[in-house]
């Protein structure tokens, strides 16, 4: 049995100041809604720099010390995707949206009252207790279903 596999690795960052955090209504079609910015790495980019680089790309805020706090992962086409989780208190810059969508601070509290995107509602329990690390997709017949773990 063959121990590697093709993966696809992408980032997404909770910005934190107090109890507001930065948000991007996405308007890409394959992930819609409010989420928090990220995206693609890069094939030889450290996983740190993309998480920065995205950020910076998405809302003009330069992140520092972003710490992973879990992932999402799931297995589809013989490929696995991973979504690695960051968050962070420490920014400087002026928000301003890109052509990934709107962005602004808005209350932590506030987010399961917004059209979030997919799943990310349960997947902010990952971003926020420290009990959890991964957010996992798997087939189950022909439905996709998660499991926080």
């Amino acid at each position: 049995m063959a121990r590697t596999e093709t993966v696809e690795f992408t980032n997404m960052c909770m910005i934190c100041d107090g109890s507001r955090v930065v948000v991007i209504d996405r308007k890409k079609r394959d992930w819609p809604g409010i989420t928090f910015p990220g995206g693609h790495i890069e094939p030889g980019e450290s996983f740190t720099d993309a998480v920065i680089r995205e950020v910076l790309e998405e809302t003009g805020l330069h992140i520092c010390s972003p710490q992973l706090c879990g992932i999402k992962d799931w297995c589809e086409n013989q490929c696995r995707f991973v979504v690695l989780l960051y968050k962070t208190t420490c920014f400087d810059g002026e928000l301003h949206s890109s052509s990934e969508g709107r962005v602004w601070w808005e209350d932590i509290a506030n987010l399961p009252n917004l059209k979030l995107s997919l799943d990310m509602r349960d997947m902010l329990r990952v971003f926020k207790e420290e009990n959890l690390s991964e957010f996992f997709y798997y087939q189950e017949s022909s439905a996709w279903k998660y499991v926080l773990k």
